[in-house]
């Protein structure tokens, strides 16, 4: 059983292009397929999008746990989208159960993120992202936020070329 992240472009007002082909060349053969035993929820999908002002929006599902085959296969697909260029990345936890310690590694070791602003509701959600940010302290920009638009702001003063 595969996952398969949504991908949107800036340009396509209210348009989803395909979904990214579980076999994508800029993919890794195995990217997008767990291990046995693991069941994958289709409703529990991650979201990588490209918005129209250049920063990367990733949705992690809510009410379920992100282990490594989830958090390396949306790497993937936020390299695929982000063609070498760095882009800030607003990363969505509310509602995540749990994230592993793999994923977070998995999370930690892009390139291509200039920033990464972490989005949430609860005091559970402060801990996850908390959680992630540890990975490798110092690396990059990163910081824990309850609203969009402060996030966004952060990201805008954050980013570099």
């Amino acid at each position: 059983m595969t996952h398969q992240f949504v991908l949107r472009r800036p340009g396509h007002a209210g348009e989803i292009s395909p979904m990214l082909p579980a076999r994508d060349p800029r993919l890794p053969d195995d990217a997008l397929e767990l291990s046995s035993g693991e069941a994958a929820d289709p409703a529990a999908r991650i979201t990588v999008d490209l918005a129209a002002d250049g920063i990367v929006e990733v949705t992690l599902p809510p009410n379920s746990a992100v282990r490594a085959p989830e958090a390396q296969a949306a790497a993937a697909a936020v390299r695929a989208i982000a063609d070498g260029r760095r882009h800030p990345v607003l990363l969505r936890v509310t509602g995540v159960l749990s994230v592993t310690e793999d994923a977070r590694l998995s999370y930690s070791n892009s390139v291509i993120v200039s920033a990464c602003a972490l989005l949430g509701e609860s005091p559970v959600d402060r801990v996850i992202a908390h959680f992630l940010l540890r990975a490798r302290p110092g690396s990059l920009p990163g910081q824990f936020f309850t609203s969009e638009a402060e996030a966004r702001d952060w990201l805008r003063e954050h980013h570099s070329e």
